[in-house]
């Protein structure tokens, strides 16, 4: 037999290697459309359980636990919820950080309230300095957005007025929407430093005031223009024609609470097409959670699981 020189093997033996690996490689690669097909994640808000109505406010390990067994992949928390709020006992929030993970389930994002729409300099500072502590908290919980308001006139005093009124209020006297957004713009960029240092990002919702509209809400976030600040973007609060005003917001949304009604809603009902809604969505890219946020009258333990089931056909 002939003696074959070692190298030529060597060199042989890489070579075909290679060509196997390449090959094998080649055929396992996922196209492009392979790659973008995993849906999005569904969480429920902790909102859904108690939804403000009396003798419903159940504690949050009860919720962690409800959502687990519901099967949602993550839960989006009501900081209001949290007995204490925002000067909560750090020992508490890791034991319910723990109780999550035990859970299987991701803290998600953290529904914080305040208002920048105020005339008083102090109102405002003690209002950036609440935000502050609230990314402190999400920080300690190990969750990544927290949801922001910009805030309101509260010349609506009752917040069921301000909902007969679709969420439209008048400027307080003596001022402008001008005076309202550099307001909120100069607040919410005293936040940005803190914002970034936790690695939290603020997440402005198109809520009741100046973030009603699309064009409200994309000013604030244009005109700040960070990585820290971006859109959380809620299906129920355009109250008309919500499609073209979803798209709009949809290029800067990182986490969306999607509304349901069942056994009719607290304050409106709308028939929200969430196929059309996940088409929006896919357009954009957006592969973030849809946090479920029950606004109805049924009991959360039959309407739940249809939101459930409603949102994993939309947006899975």
């Amino acid at each position: 037999m002939a003696q074959v020189d070692r190298r030529v093997f060597l060199v042989g033996s890489m070579a075909a290697w290679a060509g196997a690996s390449g090959a094998g490689h080649a055929a396992e690669k996922p196209s492009r459309s392979q790659r973008t097909q995993r849906g999005n994640r569904i969480a429920v808000a902790t909102y859904s359980f108690w939804r403000f109505k009396e003798g419903l406010k159940l504690p949050m390990e009860t919720c962690l636990d409800e959502a687990a067994r519901l099967g949602f992949d993550g839960m989006d928390l009501l900081l209001r919820q949290i007995d204490g709020e925002e000067n909560v006992d750090n020992a508490y929030l890791q034991k319910l950080k723990r109780h999550a993970l035990l859970n299987g389930l991701d803290l998600c994002c953290l529904a914080t309230h305040q208002g920048f729409v105020w005339p008083d300099r102090q109102l405002r500072q003690d209002n950036v300095d609440k935000t502050i502590k609230q990314i402190e908290v999400a920080y300690r919980l190990g969750i990544p957005i927290i949801r922001i308001n910009t805030g309101r006139w509260n010349t609506t005093r009752s917040f069921d007025d301000l909902m007969a009124q679709r969420g439209v209020e008048p400027v307080l006297p003596g001022h402008t929407e001008e005076d309202g957004f550099q307001w909120v713009i100069d607040s919410i960029t005293q936040c940005l430093p803190k914002a970034q240092e936790c690695g939290v990002i603020l997440g402005l919702e198109n809520h009741w005031g100046l973030a009603r509209t699309p064009e409200g809400l994309l000013r604030i976030v244009n005109a700040i223009n960070s990585p820290w600040l971006k859109v959380l973007l809620d299906t129920g609060n355009f109250l008309e024609d919500p499609y073209d005003k979803l798209e709009q917001c949809a290029p800067q949304t990182v986490f969306m609470q999607a509304k349901t009604y069942y056994g009719g809603g607290l304050w409106y009902s709308l028939d929200l097409d969430y196929e059309r809604i996940a088409r929006i969505m896919k357009k954009h890219n957006y592969r973030g959670y849809v946090s479920l946020e029950f606004e109805g009258n049924e009991d959360y333990q039959t309407a739940l699981p249809k939101g459930l089931a409603l949102l994993r056909k939309a947006f899975g």
